[in-house]
């Protein structure tokens, strides 16, 4: 009597444990009609035929080893595997081990079932994925879910008038949205992706996967559009088919590759944004300056007030914890090859150099002075812009009189082919003439001249605020921004360190004057108003004054 191995699988959520029991009781029937002793039967629920990385068939092909049967018994080589290759190699072992594999649907299989079966199972899953993609491209196009859940949205479960579910749709979630801005606004504040995700956990706020929040959850990938940064569904855009996925032949698990440009659908769906556009600027832009730093040391967030802003004066080199509660030169530390042992504890440098910013960073007689003469030069460059736009003014009129006197000329009776050529010409230095004088604006007077008051008003805001935890991660990151390096020098008799700082005044006036409406100074130190100019980037070291002299602290 012939021993029967059966083998049932079913890959779709879609169907249930049924599916096995009516494969099983098929193949029995079938075994009991030829009088086969049936001594084990294996099946795998819900998981695809594309990969042998499952559980059952992989102990099938353990018992064919140990010739614990002489027949396979299947409903179909399907069941077996979809895979070309796969099913081959399930063949090539039932062959070695002298069994016959014996199907409801083709009998007993050979080589030549292997080859076209096979090949043609292979065919049909291509032919399944691209159906699916071709639906799946059908509802992107359209403004609808093209799958996955996004966080902050929910899906529609409606019905449509012929009793089919109609997919695709969702609706914004109110209580995703507040958590989502909160993230947002808290990354813009300075706070890193991972205090965000413990503060979440911290409070027991429910997270996507309902498994807790994560710096990945937050942060994701840029490139491939994921994480809660990165979701432009949040500002009204739907971009799907960014990426593609392909089985790996040897672990049997999806690997994602990115997709061409051209490959890629983006469609606006406005009634799905629920973040403002200038949020989502800021967060792009806050992100895109970590790519300007320059290595990744640059980028890692400071652990501490004054990390990565600390050189050594001897050799240049950074300054970095050298125990729990010193600061020394990294250089003398790990390589030898500076002499500046001295080390500072991190509370009194903390202390002194907040200190002078609060107190001693500007010489108040002198600033006056600095900003007396920083606003006479705005106002020359105020006063030759606005010397331009008067000029423009000017030849515009005198064009308006020339076109009216040749109109008039034309009137008369004067010959209209030996002016017309002049007329164009006016006609266009005219539509010019209006057109800078429509997008151009008088230029203001910028530079408010208690500027200097309002600086140390504002540091000293700045300073108070870092006792505040709500405001904490805010403040470190703008008083970071004032400060271009912090550099400590053994003094002559190596008995103590002088500290210099230095100071970035692009930082410092936009500081000062923040609330002026009319100003707004880039984070690269440009000075940026309505349509006037660009003003470089200046640094000063912060001394008696704004005069190039090292301030010793």
């Amino acid at each position: 009597m012939n021993r029967v191995a059966i083998y049932a699988r079913y890959s779709s959520d879609l169907q249930t444990d049924k599916s096995i029991e009516d494969q099983i009781r098929t193949c029995m029937d079938r075994a009991e009609a030829e009088g086969w002793s049936v001594t084990k039967v294996y099946s795998d629920h819900a998981i695809s035929g594309a990969s042998l990385l499952r559980p059952d068939i992989q102990n099938l092909l353990q018992s064919l080893q140990n010739n614990e049967f002489d027949v396979v018994l299947t409903e179909a080589l399907d069941r077996l595997s979809r895979d070309q290759e796969d099913i081959a190699h399930i063949y090539k072992r039932v062959k070695f081990s002298d069994c016959r594999l014996i199907t409801l649907s083709e009998g007993e299989v050979d080589e030549l079932h292997i080859g076209l079966k096979g090949t043609m199972n292979q065919l049909f899953l291509k032919d399944l994925a691209r159906k699916t993609h071709r639906g799946l491209q059908g509802r992107a196009l359209a403004g609808k879910n093209a799958g996955g859940k996004a966080y902050g949205y929910d899906v529609i479960h409606k019905m449509g008038a012929d009793g089919e579910p109609i997919r695709g749709g969702r609706k914004i979630n109110k209580q995703h949205v507040a958590i989502i801005i909160r993230i947002m606004e808290d990354y813009v504040k300075g706070k890193s992706p991972r205090k965000i995700a413990f503060e979440l956990n911290e409070e027991k706020i429910p997270s996507p996967t309902n498994k807790g929040w994560s710096q990945s959850t937050i942060n994701g990938n840029r490139k491939r559009g994921t994480g809660i940064l990165n979701n432009e569904l949040y500002i009204g855009r739907l971009v799907w088919n960014r990426m593609r996925f392909v089985k790996d032949p040897d672990t049997g698990k999806r690997t994602s590759r990115p997709n061409d440009p051209e490959n890629i659908i983006t469609v606006d769906v406005p009634d799905m944004r629920i973040i403002p556009q200038e949020l989502w600027d800021k967060v792009k832009a806050k992100q895109s300056n970590l790519d300007l730093l320059p290595n990744f040391s640059a980028k890692q967030r400071p652990p501490k007030l004054f990390s990565f802003l600390l050189k050594c004066g001897e050799c240049g080199g950074g300054y970095s914890k050298i125990s729990k509660k010193h600061y020394g030169c990294s250089t003398s530390r790990n390589k030898g090859t500076c002499n500046n042992r001295l080390a500072i504890m991190e509370t009194k440098l903390e202390e002194r150099v907040l200190g002078a910013l609060q107190n001693r960073l500007m010489n108040p007689k002198l600033c006056k002075v600095f900003c007396e003469e920083y606003t006479a030069h705005i106002n020359k460059i105020r006063m030759e812009r606005n010397s331009s736009l008067t000029g423009y003014k000017a030849e515009l009129s005198k064009n308006k009189q020339q076109m009216e006197k040749y109109v008039v000329a034309i009137g008369n009776g004067a010959n209209v082919s030996a002016i017309v050529d002049t007329m164009r010409k006016l006609e266009e230095r005219q539509i010019e003439l209006e057109r800078i004088l429509d997008t151009t604006e008088e230029a203001p007077v910028l530079i408010h001249p208690n500027m200097a008051h309002r600086f140390h008003v504002e540091v000293q805001n700045l300073i108070k605020s870092l006792n505040d935890p709500e405001h904490r991660d805010e403040s470190a990151s703008l008083i970071r921004e004032l400060i271009e390096k912090i550099v400590l020098t053994p003094n002559e008799d190596k008995s103590a360190l002088v500290i210099d700082l230095y100071g970035n005044l692009a930082g410092i006036l936009q500081t000062a004057q923040k609330n002026d409406p009319r100003l707004n100074l880039k984070p690269s130190g440009t000075l940026d108003y309505t349509r006037l100019t660009e003003i470089k980037q200046a640094k000063l070291v912060a001394g008696v004054g704004f005069e190039p002299t090292t301030f010793r602290l």
